[in-house]
């Protein structure tokens, strides 16, 4: 074991040891779980993890729709940033590499050091590292050299973002990593605004696909939730959410199985009104009481009998 190396695993056991570090600092936390939570040690010199064909076959399989959105995207990417040596990293929420791109040059040291489909890199298995980390803790992260847990690993400069499914749910990382000595912190950093740009075009255009039959309504970005988007029907009632729309309006899947108005959802106010278009003033009427028919009625200044036909006139079941 290299001089460097010791000293690297001395300087974690250090940090272990302290908790005030572990309040100070992001990395030292994750330095504190891979020790005390996953019980990992930074000296270990154990065979790297990694899943059969089998079950990375199965991996892919089951985030085929996420691998087809992504292989444009991450080609994009690498033609930014492949010529300085960097490789980039599709995982799934698992941490199992799903897919890889890098130059013919740098495929070898990649696969070294375990950047290779099927290899497992959960926090859980490497300790804190670019995409165990991210995963981890749901956020982008730089895990610059010997910020890495594993002393094995203190070769490789990693720029992750966590990437959600269209229903919310975390399903994998984007992982730019860099095996090159001269990868400093500052071009790590220009390369993580990046990282996180692309996942959130990964995202956008997941939603967008999933919900190709609605119309999509943008909200805002956020640098750390991603891009706000609601997906609504042809009566404005919002059928979906991203994840970053569902913090901001506190919606969950739950939530989004009863049937609300986008204006509600936004919180914009506004009367009700026949004339609007029959059919989505009606569905909106309907939300707006819970599905009291005679309620919504009496919002919509009509009788129930006249609510009832309009409503079998509309096509809308109740």
């Amino acid at each position: 074991m290299s001089r460097d190396t010791v000293h690297h695993a001395d300087a974690v056991f250090d940090a272990v040891k302290s908790s005030s570090r572990a309040a100070q600092s992001p990395v030292a936390a994750s330095w504190c779980r891979s020790a005390l939570h996953h019980g990992l040690d930074p000296s270990t010199q154990r065979r790297r993890e990694r899943v059969s064909a089998r079950e990375l076959a199965a991996a892919r399989d089951e985030h085929g729709a996420l691998l087809a959105i992504a292989a444009p995207v991450m080609d994009q990417l690498f033609r930014t940033v492949g010529r300085s040596g960097c490789g980039i990293v599709l995982s799934s929420s698992a941490g199992i590499v799903l897919e890889r791109r890098s130059s013919d040059g740098d495929a070898a040291a990649f696969a070294s050091v375990g950047l290779a489909p099927g290899g497992m890199w959960g926090e859980a298995e490497e300790g804190t590292n670019g995409i165990g980390t991210c995963l981890f803790e749901g956020r982008p992260v730089i895990i610059h050299r010997d910020q890495h847990f594993s002393s094995r690993n203190i070769g490789i400069s990693c720029m992750d973002a966590p990437i959600y499914a269209p229903n919310g749910q975390l399903i994998g990382a984007l992982d730019v990593t860099s095996c090159r000595d001269d990868h400093s912190q500052m071009m790590a950093d220009m390369i993580a605004s990046l990282v996180q740009e692309t996942a959130r075009t990964i995202e956008r255009d997941y939603f967008a696909r999933t919900y190709a039959e609605a119309r999509v309504i943008f909200t805002g970005d956020d640098p750390v939730l991603g891009s706000g988007l609601l997906a609504v029907d042809r009566d404005d009632m919002v059928v979906g959410a991203s994840r970053a729309a569902r913090i901001r309006y506190r919606l969950t899947n739950e939530s989004l199985e009863t049937p609300r108005s986008l204006a509600d959802v936004m919180g914009e106010e506004g009367g009700v009104s026949l004339h609007d278009g029959e059919r989505g003033i009606l569905r909106r009427a309907l939300a707006q009481t819970g599905g009291n028919a005679t309620r919504a009625a009496q919002v919509l200044g009509i009788g129930r009998a006249t609510l009832y036909r309009r409503m079998k006139k509309a096509g809308i079941e109740h």
